[in-house]
C-alpha cells in the first residue's frame, strides 16, 4: 500500500513539474483587409512527425475570443500552428520554438480573404513579430484618416513616456511636453480620449488630456484621428488622440524605471527661489499649511468692528495667516523620477483574466532666470510706428512640479464576453516662487518696484472605468459599453503678491502699485460618462458590410469660487521709517493690529497697523456653479460598392445644454440655473476609401464638427495670474465704451466644416510616403481677444468666419537606396504647411482702423488666432543591428518647429501676440542589454540649440516687442528600465 502511496506522489509531482514546465504560446487573430479581430478561428498546434516530415500530429487546439485572440500551453518544443476559418485561407506558421516558462507572442496574425482562391500560406515565426508595421497596417486598412505610433516604437526611440514620442507623429506638435495639438491647431480644435473614453485631465479647461503622465509600458498604441466618423464625439477638428492601455499583458510584466535628468540653469543652483510649504508638497499636496483661517465676512479696521468679539476675531484672523510672504534662495536639486508597473493574464479551459497595475513618480525643478512680461500699446498719434513700453517686468522664479499617478486594471474574458475596470487617480502639485523688479508708465502710474510671487497649486483626478463588450456570432452583432465617473479639483491655496514701491531712499506699499494680496481658488467638478455602440455585420451585394449605431450621454457640474484679500496699511502712521522691503514684515507679531488699536483704545503707535479687507461675497463675480449635459446618437454604414473602393457614411447627432448661476461684478446680471448654451447639431460624414492596389491608397472625407466653450470661457469670472499679472476675463462679461460694444457677451459655439484628402505609398519595413490636402470653413470661431476697457487683460469671443488651407507630407525611408549597409538607419519627416484667415467683424475692423499707423492698410482679414502656418518634423534614426554592441541599440536626432502663430488678438491700442517659433533640436537613445533583453538604457538631450520660448507683440512698421521671454536651457535626462 504504502508502495502504490509512493508512486502515485511522484508521479502527481512529476506531472505537475510538467505542466509547471510548459510554455505558453498566445496570439491575436486580425482581419487582413479591414483590420478587425477575428472571431472563431480554429488554431491548432502540430508537432512534426520524426519518420515523416509530410505528417503532424496535434498536440492541442483552440479558438480565437471576440477580440481575436488565443492562449494555449503545450511542454518546450517546436510547433507548428494552423489557423483555420471558412472565410478566411488557412495560415500554417512553422517552427514556432516554445521553451520551458516561456512566453510566444503574436501580436497580429492577418488572415486573407478566403474569396482569394490560395492555398494555405506557410509562413515563419519570424516574419509576424510586432514591430511599427502594425501601425502602419492599421492606417492603411482604416476607412479614416490616421496616423500613430506604436508601443514598438516607444521602445526604439528611448521615450518614457507618451507626450515624447508624439513629436515623430505626422502633423503633430506637443506643446509644454505634455499636450498634443494635431495640424498647427491650439487645444480648442483637438481633443484626447483614453480607451475611446472621453475624460477630463488636470486642466479640466483643456480638450487635450496630459499624455506624460501614461508610461509607455502601459500603453499598446496611440492613435490620432484626422477625419470625423459618426461614432467618435463630434467636439474636434484637428485630430482626436486616443491612447489605447493594455488591458491583457501577453506575458507577465514586472517593470522598474528610474530617471534623473539635469539643466545647468535649472539644477545646483544657489539662486534658485523657493518658500517653506508644507511637509506633504512632495506628495502634490498641501498639509493645511496654506489654509484659509477666515471664513464669511472680515470686519475692516474702524469701520465695521463695533464691539470686543469682532475685533477678538479679527485679531486672531491676522495671527492664523501664515506670514511667509517673501521667496528666498536654496540650492536646487535635479529632477528625478521612478515608475513600476506589474501586468500578467491567466487563462483558464472557460475564461481569462489579466491584470495590470502601476505607480508612477516624478519630481521636477525649474529655474527661469531672465524672464520677462511686457505690455506695450500703440500712441494716439498715427505717424508714431513704434510701439509704446508701459509695463514691464523682469527677474526669475524658481518652480518644483510633482506629479504621481496610480493605475490599475482588472479584466475578465470568456469566448463571446469580455469586461475591464479600470481606475487612474493623479495628483499634482506645483509651487512656485518669483521676485521681479517691475516698471509701469501708463495713465499717469509712472513708478518703479519689486515684487515677490508665492504661488501653490495642487489638483486631483480620480477616473474610473466599467467596460463591457459582447459578441453574439450567431447574429453577427456586436455590443459595446462603457461607463466612467470622473472626480476632479484644482486649488490654488494661499497665492502671494507684495509690491514695494521706490520711494526715495525707502519704499512705499500702496493704491498707486498695487496692495500685497493673498488669494484661495477653488474648483470642484464631477463627470459622468456613457456610451453604447452596437456593431451589425451584414451582406450587401455578396460584400461584406456593417451597419454600426449607438448613443453617449455625459454629465458635468463645477463649482468655482475665488477669495481675495487685500493688505491695507493704516494711513495714519508714518510708514516711511517702519517699512524695510522685507514682504515677511507685513506679518510678523509687532506689526500686526491688535484689539488696542480699536477706537476706544489707546493705540499701539509703535506698530505696522494691517488692515485685511475681504474681496468677497455669497455671490460675487468668481463664485459660480455650472453644469452641463450631453446627450448623442449616431449610425453609419460601412460597406464596398466594388472592389477596392469602400466607404463610410454616418450621421451623428447631439444635444448640448450648459447651465450657470452666478453674477457680473455691478450685480445687474444675476443668472440662476440659467441656459447660457442650448445646442442641437446634426454632424454628417462620409469617408472613401479606394485602393489603388496592394500598397497605395487614395482618400476622401467631408465632415461637420463643432467647438465649444468651456465652462470658465462660458462665465462671469475674472481670474489673474499674479505672475504675471495678466488676468482673464470669461465670455459673458460685455466690453463696451460709451456706444461702443466690442463684445456683446453672448458666447456661442463655432461650427466646422471639415474636407480631407490623401494619396498613400505603404512599403516594406514600416516605409511611407503619404500626400494629404485639408480645407475647414470656420463658423463662429473662438479666439482670446485682449480685453479694450481692461489692461491686461484678455477674453474668449466669437471672431468673424474663418478658412483654414493646408498640406500634409510625410516620409518614412530606410536609406539603403544608398547603400545595402544603410538599410537600419531611418530618414522620418513630416511637414505641414497651412494658411488661414478671419473675416473680421466689423467691431474689430473699426477697432483696427481708427487706430491704424500711416501707410498702413487695413484688409478685411487677418490671420487666425491659434493656427500655425507650418509645422516640421524631421528626424535620422538607427534602428539596431543583429548582433554585436550595436545589437538592440537604437538612436536618433530629432528637429522640431511649428511657425509664428497667433495667440492674442489685438483690440484698440494693443497690438496682435504672436508665438515666436521654437526650435527644438534632440537626441534620444537606448540600449537593451542583459539576459534575455530585460534592462534597458535611455539618454535623451532636448533643446539643444538652447532657443528660448517667445511671444512678441507685432504692429505695423514697428519692431517687434517682446510680450514674454523664459530661457528653459538644455536638459540631459538618463533613464534605465528593468523587467523582472
Amino acid at each position: 500500500m504504502k508502495t502504490k502511496i509512493i508512486l502515485f506522489l511522484v508521479l502527481s509531482i512529476s506531472f505537475i513539474n510538467s505542466f509547471a514546465q510548459n510554455g505558453t504560446i498566445r496570439g491575436t487573430i486580425l482581419d487582413g483587409e479591414n483590420n478587425d479581430p477575428v472571431f472563431g478561428v480554429t488554431v491548432t498546434i502540430e508537432k512534426n512527425n520524426t519518420t515523416d516530415p509530410n505528417l503532424a500530429t496535434v498536440v492541442t487546439g483552440t479558438m480565437s475570443d471576440l477580440d481575436g485572440k488565443f492562449t494555449v500551453m503545450v511542454p518546450p518544443g517546436v510547433y507548428n500552428i494552423r489557423f483555420r476559418n471558412m472565410s478566411y485561407q488557412n495560415l500554417l506558421i512553422e517552427n514556432v520554438d516554445i521553451k520551458a516558462k516561456g512566453v510566444q507572442v503574436f501580436d497580429e496574425i492577418r488572415l486573407k480573404s478566403s474569396t482569394t482562391k490560395l492555398e494555405e500560406i506557410v509562413i515563419s515565426v519570424s516574419k509576424i513579430q510586432n514591430t511599427e508595421e502594425s501601425v502602419l497596417q492599421d492606417k492603411k486598412n482604416s476607412t479614416n484618416l490616421k496616423d500613430g505610433i506604436s508601443a514598438a516604437a516607444f521602445k526604439k526611440v528611448g521615450d518614457s513616456d507618451a507626450a515624447s514620442s508624439m513629436k515623430r507623429v505626422t502633423g503633430v506638435s506637443v506643446q509644454d511636453g505634455k499636450y498634443v495639438y494635431v495640424r498647427g491647431l491650439g487645444d480648442r480644435y483637438n481633443k484626447t480620449i483614453l480607451n475611446g473614453m472621453d475624460i477630463p485631465g488636470l486642466d479640466p479647461d483643456k480638450n487635450s488630456l496630459q499624455m506624460d503622465i501614461f508610461p509607455t509600458s502601459l500603453i499598446d498604441n496611440i492613435t490620432v484621428h484626422k477625419s470625423f466618423s459618426a461614432e467618435l464625439p463630434a467636439d474636434f477638428s484637428g485630430g482626436l488622440i486616443d491612447i489605447s492601455t493594455k488591458e491583457f499583458p501577453d506575458k507577465r510584466e514586472r517593470n522598474l524605471s528610474l530617471s534623473t535628468a539635469y539643466n545647468p540653469m535649472f539644477h545646483f543652483n544657489d539662486k534658485y527661489l523657493t518658500y517653506k510649504g508644507g511637509s506633504t508638497d512632495f506628495l502634490g499636496f498641501d498639509d493645511g499649511t496654506r489654509a484659509n483661517p477666515a471664513s464669511g465676512n472680515i470686519p475692516n479696521l474702524g469701520n465695521t468692528i463695533s464691539n470686543d468679539v469682532q475685533a477678538n476675531r479679527f485679531e486672531q484672523i491676522l495671527k492664523d495667516f501664515n506670514p511667509t510672504m517673501a521667496a528666498m534662495q536654496q540650492r536646487s536639486l535635479m529632477d528625478f523620477s521612478v515608475g513600476a508597473t506589474y501586468g500578467n493574464q491567466k487563462t483558464k479551459e472557460k475564461y481569462s483574466i489579466g491584470y495590470t497595475f502601476g505607480a508612477d513618480y516624478k519630481n521636477n525643478t525649474a529655474f527661469y532666470n531672465e524672464v520677462l512680461y511686457s505690455r506695450y500699446g500703440m500712441l494716439s498719434n498715427p505717424s508714431t510706428k513704434q510701439l509704446e513700453l508701459r509695463e514691464l517686468q523682469t527677474g526669475s522664479f524658481g518652480e518644483n512640479i510633482v506629479l504621481l499617478s496610480t493605475f490599475g486594471g482588472l479584466s475578465l474574458k470568456t469566448k463571446a464576453s469580455k469586461y475591464s475596470l479600470k481606475a487612474l487617480h493623479l495628483q499634482n502639485g506645483e509651487s512656485q516662487a518669483g521676485i521681479f523688479e517691475y516698471m509701469s508708465d501708463d495713465q499717469g502710474a509712472t513708478f518703479n518696484a519689486f515684487q515677490h510671487n508665492l504661488q501653490y497649486s495642487q489638483k486631483q483626478l480620480t477616473n474610473v472605468l466599467l467596460n463591457g463588450k459582447h459578441n453574439f456570432e450567431e447574429k453577427k452583432l456586436e455590443v459595446e459599453w462603457k461607463i466612467s465617473p470622473t472626480i476632479s479639483s484644482m486649488n490654488d491655496p494661499d497665492i502671494r503678491m507684495t509690491r514695494y514701491q521706490y520711494k526715495g531712499n525707502g519704499y512705499d506699499i500702496g493704491a498707486e502699485s498695487g496692495f500685497p494680496t493673498r488669494i484661495w481658488r477653488e474648483m470642484q467638478e464631477y463627470n459622468l460618462s456613457g456610451v453604447l455602440h452596437f456593431t451589425q455585420k451584414l451582406q450587401i451585394k455578396e460584400r461584406d458590410a456593417k451597419f454600426k449605431y449607438g448613443g453617449a450621454y455625459t454629465y458635468k457640474e463645477r463649482d468655482f469660487n475665488i477669495q481675495l484679500y487685500n493688505i491695507n496699511l493704516n494711513n495714519t502712521l508714518n510708514r516711511s521709517g517702519l517699512l524695510t522691503g522685507d514682504p515677511n514684515e507685513l506679518f510678523s507679531a509687532n506689526n500686526l493690529w491688535t484689539t488696542n488699536d480699536r477706537p476706544g483704545f489707546s493705540p499701539n503707535i509703535n506698530s505696522l497697523q494691517t488692515i485685511y479687507s475681504q474681496d468677497f461675497s455669497p455671490l460675487n463675480t468668481n463664485q459660480f456653479n455650472a453644469n452641463n449635459t450631453y446627450i448623442a446618437g449616431y449610425t453609419s454604414i460601412e460597406m464596398e460598392y466594388f472592389k477596392n473602393l469602400k466607404s463610410v457614411i454616418g450621421l451623428r447627432v447631439e444635444k448640448f445644454t450648459q447651465r450657470y448661476t452666478g453674477r457680473d461684478q455691478n450685480g445687474s446680471n444675476i443668472l440662476n440655473n440659467t441656459k447660457v448654451l442650448d445646442d442641437f447639431d446634426l454632424f454628417p460624414t462620409v469617408n472613401l476609401v479606394y485602393a489603388v492596389n496592394d500598397t497605395q491608397n487614395i482618400r476622401l472625407s467631408y465632415s461637420k464638427t463643432i467647438a465649444r466653450p468651456s465652462f470658465k470661457e462660458l462665465s462671469f469670472a475674472e481670474i489673474i495670474d499674479p505672475l504675471t499679472g495678466r488676468s482673464f476675463s470669461g465670455g459673458l462679461h460685455k466690453d463696451k465704451d460709451g456706444d461702443i460694444v466690442y463684445w456683446d457677451g453672448k458666447l456661442v459655439s463655432s461650427d466646422i466644416h471639415n474636407l480631407d484628402a490623401r494619396w498613400e505609398l505603404f512599403q516594406n519595413k514600416g516605409q511611407i510616403l503619404s500626400v494629404s490636402s485639408f480645407y475647414k470653413r470656420f463658423l463662429n470661431p473662438i479666439e482670446m481677444v485682449q480685453y479694450a476697457q481692461t489692461a491686461n487683460a484678455f477674453q474668449p469671443r466669437n471672431v468673424g468666419n474663418g478658412d483654414l488651407l493646408g498640406i500634409e507630407l510625410e516620409l518614412r525611408k530606410n536609406l539603403s537606396f544608398l547603400s545595402p549597409s544603410l538599410e537600419k538607419i531611418f530618414f522620418n519627416a513630416n511637414y505641414t504647411l497651412s494658411q488661414s484667415r478671419i473675416e473680421m467683424s466689423k467691431t474689430e475692423r473699426d477697432s483696427r482702423v481708427d487706430n491704424k499707423r500711416e501707410g498702413q492698410e487695413i484688409g478685411k482679414y487677418r490671420d487666425m488666432a491659434g493656427q500655425s502656418p507650418y509645422l516640421i518634423n524631421v528626424g535620422l534614426s538607427y534602428d539596431g543591428a543583429e548582433k554585436g554592441f550595436l545589437r538592440k541599440l537604437q538612436f536618433g536626432l530629432y528637429y522640431n518647429v511649428q511657425g509664428p502663430t497667433l495667440t492674442f488678438v489685438g483690440m484698440v491700442d494693443r497690438p496682435d501676440v504672436y508665438t515666436v517659433p521654437f526650435h527644438s533640436l534632440n537626441f534620444n537613445g537606448t540600449k537593451v542589454f542583459g539576459k534575455n533583453d530585460n534592462m534597458s538604457l535611455g539618454l535623451r538631450m532636448s533643446n539643444l540649440l538652447l532657443d528660448k520660448k517667445e511671444l512678441v507683440y507685432n504692429s505695423f512698421g514697428s519692431k517687434d516687442e517682446l510680450f514674454t521671454r523664459i530661457s528653459i536651457g538644455m536638459l540631459t535626462r538618463l533613464a534605465f528600465s528593468m523587467k523582472f
